[in-house]
């Protein structure tokens, strides 16, 4: 009687890995029964170009906010035959998208995994600290039980400006048109559901700045967006004006916040990021003293709130991360899309044309001599029926092409971004 061929997993090596990632995406695996189809190698260290090799003998990565895909750790991830990044998160700021193009590993992320919890983080932020519960918390466990200097405002009545009208930025104007708000608007391309909303107004970036009690920035992280809250954006916002970030750190200039922060004119900044976050956060940092002088200057700050990038993390938005990845690995290795066909493809700011029809050859990395995951099992049940070794048919040495190098690209490609 012939056994039953032993089948290859597509092994996913995921970076940056915490104990409720490994819960979430076994839990996943399980529930849609793929744990026959794919393998989730669960690392602790973030991606950089000292622990790319981690990878080795995996078809695709998955990685976080903070893992590094520059162009050294994409020439390693390129020469191990990675084919697939899966960015558990809506963020891509620190992928060289161009570059992964050229290499031909394709690129997706989870677009929308709960606007609701991040919406709602940034609303926590904001009614800490206006009513300073933080500092009242502090008192009463120390056996304080005095209210002085604990003054906040009513959000009733007030203005809010909302920078960045996608998905989470309309969640939280929502969350504020119920504090009973009237919420002012920046966005390069208006919604029209936005328009509809009641006391809800698209004005200037200016006008949103001079008149707002409170700014909370929704927007992604690009490389015009970098630093827009600086000296002079700052000198425009209204005195005692309190900034939410839930997006990205480098959104703001950090000095330049102490500096206003200090002389009063900000009243108070609720940051979920942090420029330079990736040296501290999801790190315990307790026993070191913080290197980054604004970093520390900003956490004893009493009218600063600074949380470690967790605004995402409610059960609802793990589940929804987890179930997008496996949707994402199986429309790219079951169901063989490529780029534009996958739903949650992220394309570079401009394609390169020429370039992809030969490195899409090697898209399905160690995989491609057999060409997809279905044609690779049936051959493999083949080999076995007649005795031969599964893994001899799925070698990469056993294919007449050898993978591009990096250098290779770098030669040839019209345009290459490092």
């Amino acid at each position: 009687m012939l056994e039953a061929a032993e089948v290859e997993l597509i092994k996913v090596a995921v970076f940056d890995v915490k104990s409720y990632d490994k819960v979430s995406f076994d839990q996943a695996l399980k529930e849609r029964k793929m744990n026959d189809t794919f393998e989730f190698v669960y690392l602790e260290p973030r991606l950089t170009v000292e622990t790319a090799n981690f990878a080795a003998g995996c078809d695709a990565v998955c990685c976080f906010v903070n893992d590094d895909l520059s162009g050294d750790v994409l020439a390693k991830l390129a020469d191990m035959q990675i084919s697939l990044v899966l960015m558990r998160c809506a963020g891509y700021d620190k992928v060289d998208l161009q570059l992964c193009r050229n290499l031909g590993i394709n690129v997706v992320n989870v677009p929308a995994y709960s606007p609701y919890a991040v919406a709602e983080f940034a609303a926590s932020l904001l009614l800490t600290l206006n009513r300073k519960l933080h500092r009242s918390f502090n008192r009463v466990r120390n056996g304080n039980f005095t209210i002085s200097g604990l003054v906040g405002f009513d959000l009733y009545g007030k203005t809010v400006g909302v920078i960045g009208t996608g998905k989470i930025g309309q969640c939280f104007i929502d969350i504020a048109i119920g504090f009973g708000c009237k919420v002012l608007c920046y966005d390069l391309y208006p919604n029209e559901v936005v328009k509809q909303k009641r006391n809800t107004f698209y004005v200037p970036l200016n006008e949103l700045y001079a008149n707002s009690d409170v700014i909370s920035i929704h927007v992604p992280m690009m490389a015009e967006n970098y630093h827009m809250i600086n000296k002079q954006s700052l000198n425009k916002m209204k005195t005692g004006v309190i900034i939410i970030n839930t997006s990205r750190g480098a959104l703001i200039d950090a000095e330049a916040l102490v500096e206003s922060l200090v002389s009063g004119h900000v009243g108070g900044a609720g940051l979920d990021v942090y420029e330079h976050e990736g040296d501290y956060f999801f790190r315990d940092c307790s026993d070191v003293e913080l290197a980054d002088e604004t970093l520390a200057r900003l956490t004893n700050m009493r009218n600063v709130i600074i949380t470690s990038h967790q605004a995402f993390l409610t059960e609802e938005a793990l589940r929804a991360i987890s179930n997008t990845t496996l949707t994402n690995l199986d429309e790219f290795y079951v169901k063989e899309l490529r780029e534009a066909q996958l739903r949650n493809y992220v394309a570079p700011p401009q394609l390169t044309s020429g370039v992809s029809m030969a490195l899409e050859q090697r898209s399905l990395g160690r995989h491609k001599v057999v060409g997809s995951y279905a044609r690779r099992q049936e051959l493999m049940a083949k080999e076995a029926v007649k005795g031969s070794s599964s893994a001899e048919c799925v070698s990469p040495a056993s294919t007449a092409t050898s993978p591009t190098s990096f250098e290779a690209v770098l030669n040839n490609s019209a345009i290459v971004i490092v």
